[in-house]
């Protein structure tokens, strides 16, 4: 291999561009088109959140809340989960539900949370409610049982491993003062970022595209997703629409629901509480994150593309959330990864390979620009732990190699979905619940 060659070829390649910009066509994948203008619309929306944040106004209300907490397999660290809830600085009520999926098979989960009633009833307007299921019927099941029991007029959904600072539910009730809000997104961190550099890969992936991205696209009422980890909804709208729904990827699922009442209530909005911070641990291996995303990305092909594709019409969506889906739903995160991966298998067939290794470097160049500048705005604007983030700055310039990883990773999790209905095969339900549910 030939490295003076690769540097003569990409050098040449970016003469060729300054005297001839049409080769971007034919050398230059068209997410790089895309992505320049969502990520100007990202950084835009960050400052124009931090903004407001400076200037927000004291939270109005004390709803009451209901915490439904979905365990299966948790054991003790279900324990810091109620803890947390527990000790937050919100003076309202909040009862915690915390709902033992299978709990048969999982007696050590049970005994757990059954252990923590004494906890809870040190703090005043507290309240525990351990919930079993004997028989497991999945995460959409135990949501859906949590929300049958819940009182509260706020509800919110956290996995058994989720722990919270302690302001979190100030921050997102403060957004439900607006009567227009039927769903708040909450921000989560990677808790365990220093066990391997996948994780470490992962801790920088969620400070820029979830709690950064996010608070973003929430200035502009584009949030694309409502984690499953970490999330809070009106209960009447909530029960309104039916709940949680079967399959898979319910946190997408039930966003994109919500949306479809964009187009009907122009007022509606979803924002994101980008310091409202809830901890998870993330993969710690390749192949852990690996069997994590054949889930997410597949998931988007279905979602997208077979259970809710009459709901691209601007009359149920509206026509900037149609127009954002279809460009960032759709086009970024289901078809580009294809025709990255296509263009790469071109290139590498066409082309001498310092060609191919040339391309992949002035993409790396351009991820690494993009990186730099979304993470600075996350640092700058929404980071709540500067001191803690700013080691980040130097694993910067790792991210755009794990982040080409991911898409041609996507490419294939696309096609297991397309071809082997990968989604059937989710970890989420067990086989006899999809089984029973309608075939998309």
């Amino acid at each position: 291999m030939n490295f003076t060659a690769i540097i003569e070829t990409s050098t040449e390649i970016i003469g060729s561009v300054l005297f001839d910009p049409s080769i971007l066509y034919v050398l230059v994948p068209a997410i790089l088109i895309v992505e320049a203008p969502l990520t100007l619309v990202v950084f835009i929306g960050m400052l124009r959140w931090r903004r407001k944040y400076d200037r927000r106004s004291p939270v109005r209300s004390s709803p009451d809340v209901s915490c439904i907490i979905t365990c299966y397999g948790e054991g003790d660290a279900i324990i810091k989960t109620i803890l947390t809830l527990c000790e937050q600085t919100y003076r309202g009520h909040i009862e915690i539900i915390a709902v033992i999926d299978g709990a048969v098979q999982n007696d050590d989960t049970f005994k757990a949370a059954l252990a923590c009633e004494d906890l809870v009833a040190r703090y005043s307007n507290r309240k525990l409610i351990v919930l079993p299921k004997w028989q497991r019927g999945g995460r959409v099941s135990t949501l859906n049982a949590g929300l049958y029991a819940a009182s509260g007029s706020i509800v919110m959904n956290a996995d058994g491993d989720t722990s919270f600072d302690n302001d979190m539910m100030v921050e997102i009730i403060r957004e439900f003062d607006d009567p227009n809000v039927p769903a708040v997104g909450g921000a989560l961190r990677v808790r365990n970022d220093k066990v391997s550099v996948v994780s470490r890969m992962q801790a920088l992936e969620y400070m820029i595209s979830i709690q950064g991205g996010k608070t973003g696209l929430g200035e502009w009422n584009l949030l694309n997703n409502i984690s499953g980890a970490f999330g809070a909804f009106r209960r009447d709208f909530l029960c309104q629409i039916g709940g949680w729904d079967t399959h898979t990827a319910e946190d997408l699922d039930l966003t994109v629901r919500i949306k479809q009442y964009f187009g009907r209530n122009p007022q509606m909005r979803i924002p994101f509480a980008g310091r409202a911070i809830g901890h998870t641990d993330a993969p710690e291996t390749v192949k852990q994150l690996m069997n994590q995303r054949l889930r997410w990305d597949g998931d988007l092909v279905f979602l997208y593309l077979r259970k809710h594709r009459n709901a691209f019409s601007t009359k149920l969506i509206g026509g900037k959330t149609l127009v954002f889906t279809f460009v960032y739903g759709v086009l970024q995160n289901v078809l580009f990864p294809v025709f990255i991966a296509l263009f790469n298998l071109w290139l590498v067939i066409t082309f001498p390979i310092e060609v191919w290794l040339a391309v992949i470097g002035l993409q790396y160049f351009f991820y690494l620009a993009l990186g730099l500048l979304l993470f600075g705005a996350f640092w700058f604007g929404v980071s709540e732990r500067m001191r803690q983030d700013a080691v980040y700055w130097l694993w910067l310039p790792v991210y755009p190699v794990y982040t080409l990883f991911l898409r041609f990773f996507a490419a294939f999790a696309i096609l297991n979905e397309l071809f082997r209905r990968g989604h059937e095969e989710s970890n989420m339900s067990p086989w006899w619940v999809l089984k029973r549910g309608r075939r998309f």
